[in-house]
This record gives C-alpha cells, structure tokens and sequence, in this order.
C-alpha cells in the first residue's frame, strides 16, 4: 500500500482521505487553514447560522456509499432532512412559482398553475428528456476516469447522440421545448449551477433540474457544514493524519514521478499526492515540473467560472411566503451573463437574486428571527483587467445595492436587519485559494469544456485530482463522485 498525502481539506479532499484509508494506505491531509471543509462550511454568529458555500444538497446516493463504504450510515452522522417545498421563483412580472423538492410530475403541475398554457406538459417532457441525458451519461462519463473523446465511445448509436444533443446549447433546449419565456429563464439558471453562461453551456446540464426533481431537494440540520465535520470525524476513525494550518508551497517530483511535498518548509516524502486544491494553482504554482505544463495552458484558455458576491444577513422577524431557497429573477437575465462573461465585466446591475433561509431551530436564535445566505452571481476578481473587488468602497456599495434591489421586488428587510456581513470574490480568492474567486474553477460554456477540464489522473506519475476545479465537475454530489473516481485509480496498475 502507498503513503499517501491530500492537499486539501475541502469535500474532494476528506473523501479521497477516508475512502483510501479504508483500502489500507497511508494518508496525511494537510489543509492550509485552522478549519476542514474548505467551501463547504456553516459560518455561526450570535445564534445565527449561514451556509457560506453549499447551501443545497441533492443526490446523497453518492455520500451515501462513501459512509456506508468506510463506515456507519451517512444518516448516523449528519441529520438528512428532505426539503418541501422547495423553491420560490420570483419573476419580474410578479409571477411567482413554488416548486416542490422531488417528483417532475408534481414540479411541472406547479409550473402549469404559475405560467398556465402548456408549460406543464412542455416541462414534463424537458424532464423525459433530461432523465434519458442522466441514464446515457451517468455511468460513461460522471462515475469514470475522463478519457478524452473516447468517453463519448458507449454513446455512439446515433439516437443516443440526438439525445444529448451536444451541438446544442442550455438556452436552444429551453427553447426548442419550452414556449414560455419564463420557463426558459428558469431552466437557464441550472447553467450557474456550474458557472456557466447558459447561452454557451451545453444541453445536458438540463440533468442538473432532472436530479433535483427525480431524487430530491435536502437539508442537512444545523447547515451543510455539518456534512464537513462528519467527513472529518470519518477521516480520523480510519486512521487519516489530518493536519490543519499546514500550507504546502511545492509538489516535488522525478523524472519517475511524485516524491512527495513541501509544507511549511519542511520536505514531506510520499507515493502519491491527491490534490484538491484548485487545479490551475496545482499546475502553475505548486509544481515545477515541465509535465505540468501543457495541463496549465490548457486551463488558461478556458472560461474561468462566474464568481459569487456574498451577502448574510440576520434579520429579526420573519418573511411571509418565504421558502427554503428563493430566486428574484431581473427583467433582463441576459444583462447577467454580459457583465459576467463579456469582454468588459463589471459587477451586475440588476441581477438574480438568490436567498437562503432554511426554516431550522439550529440555524437561528429563535423561532421570530431569519438567517439569510444571499447569493449573486458576479465577475471575478482580476484587478489587471477586470473588477478589482478590493476598490475601497465597491463591495459595500454593492452590498447595500442588493438590499435595495429586494425592497424593489418587494421584499424589504432593510428595517429589520440586525446585522450583515458581504463576501466579495476577492474574499473567496483569499479564503479558499480560488483564483480570482471563480466558483467552480473553469466554467462549461462550449461543448469541449467538460473535456478541457483537468483529469483525475495528472501527467506525472503518483499525483491525482480531486474537487470541483477537476473532473467530473462541482458541487457536492459530483464532486463525491470524483473522490470515487480519484480513489479507485491510486494504486491502479
């Protein structure tokens, strides 16, 4: 068996840890902050408590067996609570839809009673649609090393390919089976989900609402940060060295492959490195070695992720017709992806509007107060040309913008609010060592995107990717399904 070290800490990361501990080897995981859990993290403050990075969980087959595999039950550890209803839509017509959080036949009856005409029939067969996506591509493509275009080799029969439809967009399948605008505008929002600009990301992220709907919309009591603790608490029992506020500076190699790292000065030997760190920072500034090369000029040349300005507002009172989580769609969703992935980005002048505000006793001083996790999505942070988020004065004027804007859309808690915190992407680059503040590291736009970003496998021999910046993807059921992946090529071979 190998000695193992993980760079990283975050979901990617602890998984790896626990599921190659399980299998016999050695592991160390060095994580540069004081805490686990990297993204994914419940930030806690007089009594009130705020996702900060996930705030929705979906498809918990997938941490499931990661427990069930290196242990006892996810539900043992972490307190799975399904979500109903799910989603208030907001749209700037003063329609409003309320979605519940599992069953396609149920979420497009609600459709029907907010759009009316044949939304409803036309939503159920986008799903039809998106179900036959997730069959064809679960298993080749999502729970499987990254192969190149040979990936794509099971789905060669020719109605498997119209299916997926990889010439099309997210916004030409809306469109091509939704004759509701608003239908549309709500189908695009699922390309965020990756980062993405839905006129650019391809049409089998239409899997991305398929999975919400089929299997589920959930909460975990207390906030998803707990999904966190008990990855750490899984780690430890299986033996894994975790050490925290240990930053590794290099990844050292041979020409026969990894040796092993350095953090905080110190030289650490090793078989193999999992890293689940950013991959662009990997390849360009932990490693000098010239395999890493062509790996970090192929990321240079994609679209970084969209990035998120964060707003956590405690509120005093509570909201009526409010719902776990909220979206206030703008006139003009496009004006969104402009400022955001145009030539010129600028923070969005009028943009969605998300709002976190899950209905538990753990995540609030008492029954007559609201924690709210506000989300916008926002260029990243690049002084030399872009927005400079650190520009004195631009996150707070930003912050208070939003407030603004939701008294607009009819929602006005600037009056209750006791106190507010804003996170700016130049704050996610700084906390969780993500460039520019980029979400999901690269986003999908284009159909070669998914097969641009970086593989499980590196090029040097002993040194693996894992997490949200690395294949299949981000967000915590994929990111899951990476650490499946990653842990069942150490030692291949």
């Amino acid at each position: 068996m190998s000695r193992v070290i993980v760079i990283g800490a975050g979901a990617g990361g602890l998984a790896t840890a626990a599921r190659l501990a399980v299998k016999g080897h050695a592991v160390q995981l060095f994580e540069a902050s004081p805490h686990v859990g990297g993204k994914l993290a419940t930030y806690r403050r007089d009594g009130f408590a705020f996702d900060t990075g996930p705030s929705l969980f979906t498809l918990p087959a997938v941490y499931r067996d990661l427990f069930m595999k290196t242990g006892r039950p996810l539900e043992e550890e972490v307190d799975l609570q399904e979500v109903e209803p799910a989603f208030g839509y907001h749209f700037a017509d003063g329609t409003t839809a309320t979605v519940p959080g599992v069953d396609p036949a149920r979420c497009a009856m609600a459709l029907h009673d907010a759009f009316g005409g044949d939304t409803g029939s036309q939503w159920r067969a986008l799903m039809d649609r998106a179900g036959q996506m997730w069959r064809l591509t679960r298993r080749p493509f999502l729970q499987s090393p990254l192969a190149g275009w040979r990936t794509l080799l099971p789905l060669a029969k020719p109605a498997d390919v119209r299916t997926i439809a990889p010439w099309s967009t997210l916004r030409g399948l809306g469109r091509s089976m939704l004759s509701d605008p608003r239908a549309v505008t709500l189908l695009d929002r699922y390309a965020t989900y990756t980062g993405s600009d839905p006129r650019k990301a391809p049409a089998v992220l239409a899997t991305v609402p398929y999975v919400e709907q089929e299997f589920g919309v959930w909460h975990l009591g207390g906030g998803l940060g707990t999904l966190a603790d008990a990855l750490h608490r899984r780690c430890i029992e299986r033996g894994v060295d975790v050490r925290t506020s240990v930053d590794v500076t290099e990844v050292t190699t041979n020409q026969a492959g990894v040796t092993g790292v350095v953090a905080d000065g110190a030289h650490h030997e090793c078989d193999v490195v999992v890293s689940g760190i950013d991959a662009g920072v990997l390849y360009s500034d932990l490693l000098h070695d010239e395999r890493a090369i062509k790996a970090a000029r192929s990321i240079d040349r994609t679209d970084p992720s969209l990035a998120g300005f964060v707003l956590l507002l405690a509120l005093r009172g509570r909201t009526p017709g409010l719902q776990h989580h909220n979206v206030w769609f703008p006139e003009d969703y496009d004006a969104e992806f402009d400022a955001i992935f145009g030539r010129a980005p600028r923070p969005v002048e009028d943009p969605a509007i998300y709002v976190c505000s899950p209905d538990d006793p753990q995540m609030r001083p008492d029954s007559d107060h609201e924690s709210w996790f506000v989300l916008i999505n926002a260029p990243r942070h690049d002084p030399a040309g872009g927005v400079d988020w650190t520009s004195p004065g631009l996150a707070e004027g930003y912050a208070q913008r939003i407030l603004d804007l939701l008294a607009q859309r009819g929602v006005d808690v600037r009056d209750r609010v006791l106190w507010h915190e804003w996170r700016s992407p130049a704050d996610l680059e700084r906390t969780a060592r993500a460039p520019g503040g980029s979400i999901y590291g690269t986003a999908s736009n284009g159909p070669r995107a998914a097969f641009a970003r970086p593989t499980n496998a590196s090029p040097i021999p002993g040194l693996f990717l894992v997490g949200g910046s690395s294949h299949p993807g981000g967000g915590l059921p994929l990111v899951g399904m990476g650490a499946e992946i990653t842990a069942s090529l150490v030692g291949r071979g």
